[in-house]
Formats: structure tokens, sequence, C-alpha cells
């Protein structure tokens, strides 16, 4: 047997068993034969009175895992995460600028990625990914970082700050039990990320030490797109217009091999697949998309029928691409997707990455296009 065939099959057997396994046990995923002969209506499954799954559960041949995880357990629901800003609070620094706040705790965690498979996380506010924060072009930030974890932890912003205040060995690493805070001015504008640098990286970031830091342009400083801002800057009226959501795209090495077995968006597999996300036909979509899928080199955002705007990292208030249905990102790129649904009959539209491996471990889901929500 060659080199490459034995890493193949050893790579297939491992994700096999890890999947087919614990399916076995009722717990992880119903991808196997059995599962598509329900879906096709033939085979011992259909004889033996089985029920057909939820038309949208049958998609990509039942790859969906069985049962719900815990979120009460966890902490943490990806149905609201996706619609959950952190905006912290606010005040008024002397100069008349605004003062905005945010409070992350690094703690460890055992969270449930799916249905039965626990996974020891290490977390921003004990959640993964991190809370998503939002604040507005201009103001100045601090973040008040306590280190409750077992390891020396930090907090690198991508964006624009002075070298003490960008979280990397050398900078500054936070030790167990300590406190630091960073503070800079909020700029540029876009979807950025944050993560901890600690070393070694790879460990840190794909234990779960990441989430969405959004910056919302300023109309003032923009006064050429003044409309397409105000768009952007959460609670203004043109904003309540959108229907906004933040997606982190991530996976799990959940055996420690450096390859990932499960992925998802916003950390629990299939939860937009059992729970798919409600969207108001008239009414325009935005998302706040970033990948920090460890291990993997490429990540992707597929929308099934239609088509959208993007906007490389967020920094431009006009698209960087328009009319694609698929954008790839590195880890740590990230952007916004701007469509809508004004124009489609409402039903159930799917959207993953177009890695069928990535779609087959966990990470699909679908939006539920509405008249109006009741």
């Amino acid at each position: 047997m060659s080199e490459v065939s034995a890493w193949f099959r050893e790579k297939v057997s491992r994700r096999g068993l890890l999947w087919g396994g614990l399916a076995a046990g009722g717990s992880a995923i119903a991808g196997t034969a059995a599962g598509q002969s329900v879906h096709s209506g033939h085979g011992a499954a259909s004889a033996a009175g089985a029920v057909p799954p939820p038309a949208h559960l049958a998609a990509h041949g039942s790859m969906i895992t069985v049962g719900d995880v815990d979120n009460e357990r966890n902490g943490f629901d990806p149905s609201r995460m996706v619609t959950d800003w952190e905006t912290g609070s606010v005040s008024t620094l002397p100069d008349g600028r605004i003062l905005r706040t945010f409070e992350i705790e690094a703690v460890d965690k055992e969270i449930e990625i799916a249905p039965g498979i626990m996974f020891p996380a290490w977390t921003y506010n004990g959640r993964v990914p991190g809370p998503a924060l939002r604040a507005t072009e201009g103001e100045h930030l601090r973040i008040v970082f306590r280190n409750s974890g077992s390891h020396p932890h930090s907090m690198h912003f991508h964006g624009i700050h002075a070298a003490r205040m960008d979280g990397v060995p050398g900078a500054g690493l936070i030790s167990p039990g300590e406190e630091f805070v960073y503070e800079f001015d909020a700029r540029p504008f876009g979807c950025h990320l944050y993560h901890c640098h600690a070393l070694p990286l790879k460990r840190h970031i794909h234990k779960g030490m990441y989430g969405l830091f959004v910056i919302d342009p300023d109309p003032v400083r923009h006064v050429d797109l003044a409309d397409v801002a105000r768009s952007r800057l959460l609670g203004t009226p043109e904003n309540a217009e959108w229907q906004e959501f933040a997606m982190v795209m991530n996976g799990f090495d959940t055996n420690f091999d450096n390859e990932n077995e499960v992925y998802a968006v916003n950390t629990v597999a299939h939860a937009y697949m059992k729970r798919p996300i409600r969207i108001v036909r008239g009414r325009p979509v935005r998302i706040y998309l970033a990948n920090v899928v460890e291990f993997d080199p490429i990540n992707s955002f597929h929308l099934h029928a239609n088509f959208f705007d993007y906007f490389e990292q967020g920094t431009t208030l006009t698209p960087t691409l328009r009319t694609v249905d698929l954008i790839t990102q590195v880890q740590a790129q990230r952007g916004i997707l701007e469509f809508t649904y004004k124009d489609h009959e409402t039903g159930l539209y799917m959207f993953h990455p177009h890695q069928s491996e990535f779609t087959e471990l966990g990470w699909t889901g679908m939006f539920d296009v509405v008249e109006a929500v009741a």
C-alpha cells in the first residue's frame, strides 16, 4: 500500500469511527446507508416503517447529526448568538468623546459541539466564539481582560493600536489570575476579529479563543456615502431595516492530532439546519462573516439560489465583489455579505461551504424565508 493510500485510509477511518460510532450509540450523525435509504424510500429502513426526516434535514443524503446539543449547559445558543451583539457600557470622556467599555474573562469550559461530543475549550466569557463586540468608528475603547483560565492568554485585536496594546508575546501575556486593560480608538471601521496570541498560537485559537470585532462607520466621517454608513450603524432607523447576522466559521480537533473532526458556523454542528435562521422576505440581509478554522488552509461560504455583494474586511462602503454566490477565506479573513430575498418565493434556502467534507461534518445551514415574522 502506498503512503498516500495509507494516509487516506487512516483519515477516512478516523472520521468515520468518530461520527459513525457515535451514531450507533444514538447521538451523532445519520449519514449512513440506512439513513439514505430512509430518505430514498428503499431498503431495510423503509421496509421497517421508518419515517423519513423533514425534507430540509434530508439534504446532502441525511448527513445530519442526531439529537440536540444542550444549549443551557453550554451557556450559549447558536440561534441567539447569530444576532447577539455585545455593545458594552458607554460613558463620556472629559474631552467629550464616547468611551465604550467591554469586560472579557478567559474561562476554561467543556462545551458540547455536536450531540454527545464534548470539547475542552478555552473561552472568552464562557462561549465559543467569544462575544461579538460592536463599537462605532472614533470611539475610545476600553477592554478589561481578566484571565480566570489555566494558561497565559491575551487579546489581539485586528485593528489599529499601539504596540503595548497588541496582545502578543513581548507586548504582554496575562497570567492566570491577572488582569489587563486594553485601550485604543476604534479604527478602521469594518468587520474585524480578536483572538488570543499566546503560543502555541494554533492551540489557543483552535481551543476557542476568538470572536468578531465589528466597528460601524461614523456617517459624519463619510459624507459622500452617509446613507450607506447609517445603514451599518447599529441603532439607527436605517440599520433597523436590515437583518444582520454574526457568523464565525470554526472547526474542532477532538482528538488533538492537528486535523478537525467537526466543523460549524458558531460552534454547534448543524445548528442552523435543525433550527433555520428566519429571514423576512422583503428586508435586506447583512452577514458579518469570519473564518477561524485551524488546520485547514481555506474555508468558504456559498449561498444557494441567490447572489450577494461582498465587502472584503468590511473596510469600504462600496462592494469589493458584486453579484457572487461564493467567497473563500483563509484563517482570520473576514468580510460583509449583503443580499435580499425580495424577489424570491418563501421557503428554505441552504448556505454552506463548498468543501463537501466540511458540509458533511457539521458546517451547513438553512435560511427560512417568510413573508413576515409572527
